[in-house]
C-alpha cells in the first residue's frame, strides 16, 4: 500500500492524518497516457475517488519535477468557478491562466456542468500546450457530440468504488496468502486484528466508498453519507441535468426513485420494462415503457446501475432480452434496502460481478438451454464462467450450481464463488473457490 502525505484533503484521504491511500491501478492507466495527445476522461459514480485520483497524479507529476505553477486545477462545482456559464468562458480563464507557462497539465474536476464543455477541451487541446484530465459523474460526460469533436483522442479511465482488496488497504489491515498460518486474520497497525471474513461481511454490507472506508462502519454516519450522494444523483446528476437539456421525460421523481429502488432490490434478476412499469402501475404509479426505459437509461448514465446483457453460449451472440442489472457499490444497495440484509446471495453475485469488471473483463450473463450461467468473462486470449452461490453444502444446490458449468464443452475456466462451506478444491474440473480468496485473489 503506497501512501502520500498532502496538504489539500479531498476524497479517499484520512481526514485525521491527511494522508492519500493511493489506487495503484488507475493511477497507473493515467499514467501511461500522460503527455500524449489524448484527453484523459475519469468516470464513475459519485465519491468514488475520481477527484482524489487527479490530485494522485499531481502528485506524481509533483515528484517528477514539474513546478506546482504548471499544474493548474479547476474544480467546476466549487463557489470560485460557480460564474461559469459556458464553454467560452472556460476557455478564456484556462487560456489566461496558462499564459507564459510551458507544457501545463490541466485538471477539470465535474466538468459535465459547463455547458459545451467538450468544445473548450478540444479548442485547448489543439491551441494550447498541455496535458488534460476530465472527471465527470455521468456518461452524458462520453456523448456522441464529445466522440465527435475529438474522435479518438480521448481515453476512459473508468472508476469504481473500493474492492475487497482495496477496502482492506483503507482500513490499514494487512492480510496473508491463502494456505498461510492464520490466513483468514488481518492484522492492523496498532497490533489489534480482525478476521478477513467479518471484514468481508462489513463490507458486503457497507460497500466501499473510500471515505467511509477509513474508519469502522457506523450505520449512521453510512445513513447520512449515502443519502446526500443518492440525492445528489437523483436531483443534480439527473433532474437538473435532463432540465437543462430539455429532456422533460424525466419530470416524476417518485417515479424515477421507484424504478431505483426496484433496480436495487432486483439485482441479478432478469428483468425487464414491461415488468417494471406493470409492478409500479399495480402500485398506483402511472408509467409506461418508454417512460420506464429512459428512467433506467438515466441511472445507468449516472453511473449507479450497470446493465449486463445475455449471451447465449451455445449460438454464440448476444439476446436482445432479459438483461440483468448490478449495483455500482454494496453500500448503496444496502442504503436503498434500508440495511435489511436481504438477499445477501444477490450482494454476494454483484461483489464478483464488480470485481471482475474492475478486473478489465467483459462480462456477460450466460444462457444455456435449461439453465443460466451467472457471468462469462472475457478478456483477450482469456475467458472464464463463472457461477456464485452462497452456499451448496445441501447436494441439490451443488447439482444445481454445477449443472450449467457441466453442459459447457469447451476447455476455458469454470469456477463455482461460495461464501459458505468447505468443498474440494476441484470438482469434476469445475474449480470451487471461496469468494474472500476470489475477491483477494489468493
Amino acid at each position: 500500500m503506497q501512501v502520500l502525505t498532502i496538504v489539500s484533503i479531498t476524497q479517499g484521504i484520512d481526514w485525521e492524518v491527511g494522508r492519500m491511500i493511493v489506487r495503484q491501478k488507475y493511477l497507473d492507466k493515467l499514467i501511461a497516457f500522460q503527455d500524449t495527445d489524448l484527453v484523459k476522461v475519469v468516470t464513475g459514480i459519485r465519491r468514488c475517488g475520481k477527484s482524489t485520483l487527479l490530485d494522485m497524479m499531481r502528485e506524481h507529476l509533483a515528484a517528477q519535477g514539474v513546478p506546482e505553477n504548471r499544474l493548474l486545477t479547476f474544480k467546476m462545482e466549487s463557489m470560485e468557478l460557480a460564474s461559469i456559464a459556458d464553454y467560452r468562458e472556460l476557455y478564456d480563464l484556462v487560456v489566461g491562466r496558462i499564459a507564459g507557462q510551458p507544457h501545463t497539465y490541466l485538471f477539470f474536476d465535474e466538468l459535465q456542468n459547463v455547458e459545451g464543455w467538450e468544445k473548450a477541451i478540444n479548442a485547448l487541446r489543439v491551441d494550447a500546450d498541455c496535458d488534460i484530465y476530465v472527471t465527470g459523474s455521468n456518461a452524458f460526460l462520453l456523448s456522441s457530440e464529445l466522440a465527435t469533436l475529438i474522435s479518438g483522442r480521448y481515453v476512459e479511465i473508468a472508476m469504481q468504488p473500493l474492492t475487497f482488496a482495496e477496502y482492506l488497504d483503507f482500513r490499514g489491515a494487512s492480510w496473508q496468502p491463502a494456505g498461510k498460518t492464520g490466513s483468514d486474520i488481518a492484522l492492523f497497525a496498532d497490533g489489534s486484528f480482525a478476521t478477513l471474513s467479518s471484514l468481508f461481511d462489513q463490507y458486503r454490507m457497507f460497500g466501499g466508498f473510500p471515505y467511509l472506508a477509513l474508519q469502522e462502519p457506523n450505520e449512521a454516519k453510512h445513513r447520512e453519507y449515502l443519502r446526500s450522494i443518492y440525492q445528489t444523483i437523483i436531483v443534480r446528476d439527473i433532474m437538473t441535468r435532463a432540465q437543462r437539456k430539455g429532456l422533460r421525460a424525466v419530470s416524476n421523481r417518485s417515479v424515477l426513485e421507484r424504478i431505483c429502488a426496484f433496480l436495487a432490490d432486483n439485482i441479478g434478476n432478469e428483468t425487464s420494462s414491461n415488468k417494471i412499469a406493470g409492478t409500479l402501475k399495480a402500485d398506483g404509479e402511472s408509467t409506461n415503457r418508454a417512460t420506464t426505459d429512459f428512467y433506467i437509461s438515466t441511472l445507468v448514465e449516472a453511473y449507479l446501475f450497470n446493465r449486463v446483457q445475455r449471451y447465449d453460449i451455445k449460438g454464440r451472440e448476444l439476446l436482445k432480452t432479459g438483461g440483468k442489472y448490478y449495483i455500482a457499490d454494496a453500500g448503496m444497495r444496502s442504503y436503498l434496502d434500508s440495511y435489511r440484509n436481504t438477499n445477501t446471495g444477490r450482494v454476494l453475485e454483484n461483489l464478483v460481478y464488480n470485481q471482475l469488471v474492475f478486473d478489465d473483463y467483459d462480462v456477460l450473463v450466460g444462457h444455456l438451454r435449461g439453465g443460466e450461467v451467472d457471468f462469462v468473462a472475457t478478456k483477450p486470449r482469456q475467458k472464464m464462467y463463472v457461477q456464485v452461490t452462497e452456499d451448496m453444502r445441501d447436494e441439490e444446490t451443488m447439482r444445481r450450481e454445477l449443472a450449467p458449468l457441466k453442459r459447457i464443452g469447451d476447455e476455458y475456466r469454470k469456477i463455482v464463488v461460495v461464501a459458505e462451506g468447505t468443498y474440494p478444491a476441484d470438482i469434476d474440473g469445475i474449480e470451487i473457490v471461496n469468494v474472500i480468496d476470489f475477491l483477494l485473489h489468493r
